[in-house]
């Protein structure tokens, strides 16, 4: 594998901790995709046209990656991970789809969602069927535990979403109930990709659910960083987009923190911008300079640490290996992203 160059010039540039992790299961990813470009197929011209648009527009495959880093460190050496490993990516990428939907977003990563370019309706029928498509392959793995695990992970996601709806615009809305949307919609989905590629390699108990924290504080430590990043500077540095949860009055913990913490007349800005929807040119700036004032967006930040470490913890079970440091690295990579 060649170094990273730097277009600086001096040394090769270090690789983050979710390329390390990639590295480590690059061979594996390869089959996955392999089953991900095959199963999304259909005589249905429209399905792989849309399905290839949100697959096309990247992102970081992080939860099958984990299903096969989580396997491969319970020594597993067979095929299965590799089928529900792209399941979970199913599983993902048909709940990206109806989160647009619900969420009226128009932008994806910099690019068009699906329901920019394809309309809802076939947003949302798509997105039915590559959950289709997944319950699919957990059916042809055997397992009723795996189905159990997987399954019962789609319905806790669709509760999250109904969770966050109903949190949506409530600027009364606590950290825990904050906690139990973020525990559910993403946190779930991390927790039964690594949970799966325990069961798989047979591993005794302890480990898997080992594996199952790993990935559930890991994946609370990833939507933290991301709810943060929404308000910060660093997404423009990236070429994000900034602002969408406040645009949309999602409310996520720096706005739970800067409601707290703020002033009767903070307050009131907040209910007008999130709960009325009434904004106006400048209302992000103040949200921003609200939340810098009352610390809202290193706190949540320092959440994250605290999650990622429980995460590194759970993996103390398991012997020391390049693997397990790389699922460390991954855990890094969450929190450096705010940085």
């Amino acid at each position: 594998m060649s170094n990273v160059v730097s277009l600086k010039g001096g040394e090769p540039e270090k690789p983050n901790g979710l390329e390390i992790l990639r590295r480590r299961v690059d061979d594996g990813m390869d089959r996955v995709n392999a089953v991900i470009l095959d199963k999304m197929q259909s005589d249905v011209v429209l399905i792989p046209q849309l399905a290839s648009h949100i697959i096309a527009a990247g992102g970081k495959r992080l939860r099958p990656m984990l299903t096969l880093a989580a396997a491969d460190l319970c020594g597993y050496e067979g095929e299965r991970h590799i089928h529900l490993a792209a399941c979970v990516e199913f599983i993902h990428t048909a709940t990206l789809l109806h989160d647009d939907v619900v969420d009226e977003s128009d932008l994806r990563r910099g690019n068009a969602t699906a329901n920019a370019v394809f309309g809802n309706q076939a947003s949302v029928l798509v997105g039915d069927f590559l959950f289709s498509r997944a319950f699919e392959l957990m059916v042809a793995d055997g397992s009723l535990e795996v189905l159990a695990i997987l399954s019962r992970a789609s319905a806790i996601i669709a509760e999250g979403e109904v969770m966050q709806l109903i949190t949506t615009n409530d600027t009364e809305t606590t950290e825990d109930a904050y906690l139990d949307v973020i525990s559910s919609k993403t946190a779930a989905l991390f927790a039964a990709a690594c949970r799966v590629g325990g069961v798989v390699a047979e591993a005794p108990k302890p480990q898997v659910e080992a594996l199952d924290a790993y990935g559930r504080n890991l994946g609370i430590a990833f939507q933290l960083v991301d709810d943060a990043l929404d308000y910060s500077s660093r997404n423009a540095q990236l070429g994000k987009s900034v602002g969408d949860d406040f645009k949309e009055g999602k409310i996520t913990l720096p706005v739970v923190l800067a409601f707290r913490r703020g002033s009767e007349d903070e307050r009131r800005f907040w209910r007008r911008c999130l709960e009325d929807l009434d904004q106006r040119d400048g209302d992000l700036e103040v949200a921003q300079e609200l939340m810098g004032r009352h610390t809202a967006i290193d706190d949540t930040i320092e959440r994250a640490r605290h999650y990622g470490a429980k995460a590194r913890d759970a993996l103390e079970l398991f012997p020391d290996s390049e693997l397990k440091t790389a699922l460390n690295d991954a855990v890094q990579f969450t929190i450096e992203r705010a940085y």
